[in-house]
């Protein structure tokens, strides 16, 4: 018969947590396109409201209280006594041995600490959560070996009890770090592009003094959400040579995964500290040389750029197309699938380099976040289906490399520029003439740049 009890009681709960996981789902998924978030959300999160989704994990917490003040109370009654009598033995003659309601005061403190932390003052940091259930599962723990089950006439649903409990704790620890911090943050993310004035330009304005979007470790990498319609997308490119396909929830994850990993992994080449300084210009353009474990050759060039980081991230990344009109080693330059506000394929066929390397055409995957103050756009080889091989020119491919854009401090309007270029021309070349091509090509580009600044500012554009 205990047998009995128990499954149904077991299936019960299980069937409440599904029920609690479906409701949550459609809402609370952090990777959800931005198009999904409602007027509402962004109403109130501008409002200085709370959010949905942290309206349900206070939800969630009190009925963590409710839950277990109702188990507890099933289990007394269950146990022939009536409520009086129960009350005097559980709480006025309070024994761990024997009474129950420490574990409904442990449901209390959770639901005080919780509420008080992430209810009324909205702070945005697992480390209380983390405590809460740490100090339940210790207290749990304890709980288990303590109690006197010999005694026990309803051991089942005791046991039920103390499970409950654990499994809920850990539940809403889950649920804050995994949902609630996640979406909140994109949420952010959208109220940022939504707050752009539409005359300003076209990212100037979106990145002005934006946080940095990853934490102090660069392991935990975020990839950031797509955005409404009327992007800059679709202003800076209204007529595309590659007509964007369309593609599944799963390839757009796919790709936003590709990006913020290939961003991580060129941030740590760029700061490398194994850098050997090749060459330096009467410019003051530094080129460095990094040699990699396969035998290859990574370059880096460092140059101070009379423009603001923003400013070079809108040129770089959102005017891709128009980066042959100034950069002749660029034959051609098209963006052929844009992701997300920070993600894109990127087609190009360079002109050559120095006269020794013959054109060559690649397709990069481009991701740009802010780390540590710095505008960076990590890049590397990717394939796409609108950008088959092609017989008329050499496949090249790009390993990880990247653009950085650093403020210099105390000067508006300037930046250190660097690039860091990783790529395999697929062709036997002598390294010799290799390297000293590519080390033309990067002061070359850096020249090209500058000119291009100056062109704008006569023209007024800037």
């Amino acid at each position: 018969m205990q047998k009995i009890q128990f499954i149904s009681v077991m299936f019960m709960c299980y069937m409440i947590c599904v029920v609690l996981a479906r409701n949550y789902s459609i809402n609370a998924n952090p990777s959800m396109p931005t198009e999904y978030v409602t007027q509402g959300e962004l109403l109130g999160s501008q409002q200085g409201s709370m959010s949905k989704v942290r309206r349900f994990f206070c939800l969630f917490v009190t009925f963590d209280l409710a839950f277990s003040g109702l188990l507890w109370l099933i289990c007394i009654m269950i146990n022939g006594d009536n409520i009086s009598n129960a009350i005097d033995k559980q709480i006025y003659h309070y024994t761990i041995h024997t009474s129950l309601f420490d574990i409904v005061l442990v449901a209390i403190f959770r639901f005080l600490i919780l509420l008080l932390f992430y209810g009324l003052c909205s702070i945005n940091h697992w480390f209380i959560i983390a405590l809460s259930t740490t100090a339940t599962s210790i207290f749990l723990i304890a709980k288990v070996f303590q109690y006197s089950w010999v005694d026990s006439r309803q051991p089942v649903f005791e046991v039920l009890f103390i499970l409950t409990s654990f499994v809920i704790s850990w539940g809403e620890a889950w649920f804050l770090d995994f949902r609630v911090l996640p979406q909140e943050f994109s949420l952010t993310r959208v109220l940022v592009n939504a707050s752009d004035n539409e005359r300003a330009p076209l990212i100037r304005s979106y990145v002005q003094g934006l946080p940095s979007m990853y934490t102090e470790s660069i392991g935990n990498f975020y990839s950031p959400l797509a955005t409404p319609e009327g992007s800059i997308h679709d202003v800076d490119h209204p007529q595309r040579r590659y007509p964007q396909l369309t593609l599944s929830l799963d390839q757009e994850n796919d790709y936003k995964g590709k990006g913020a990993k290939i961003l991580q992994e060129s941030w740590r080449l760029l700061t490398n500290p194994n850098w050997k300084l090749e060459k330096r210009s009467a410019e003051n353009d530094v080129v460095y040389i990094l040699s990699v474990p396969n035998g290859g050759k990574v370059f880096k060039i460092s140059a101070s750029i009379n423009a603001s980081p923003q400013f070079l991230l809108e040129e770089l990344f959102y005017k891709a197309e128009r980066i042959p009109q100034w950069n002749p080693a660029l034959l051609e330059s098209h963006k052929v699938q844009s992701i997300d506000e920070h993600t894109d394929i990127c087609y190009q066929v360079t002109a050559g380099a120095a006269g020794v390397v013959a054109v060559r055409d690649f397709v990069n995957i481009r991701h740009w976040g802010v780390i540590e103050g710095c505008y960076v756009i990590g890049y590397s080889a990717t394939e796409h289906p609108a950008i088959p091989l092609c017989e008329k020119y050499v496949r090249g491919e790009n390993g990880v490399g990247c653009w950085a854009m650093k403020p210099v401090p105390g000067e508006v309007g300037k930046c250190t520029f660097e690039w860091v270029l990783n790529t395999n021309l697929k062709g036997w070349i002598p390294q010799y003439i290799l390297d000293n091509a590519l080390v033309g090509v990067l002061l070359d580009y850096v020249k090209n740049l500058r000119r291009h600044l100056v062109k704008l500012n006569e023209s007024g554009l800037r």
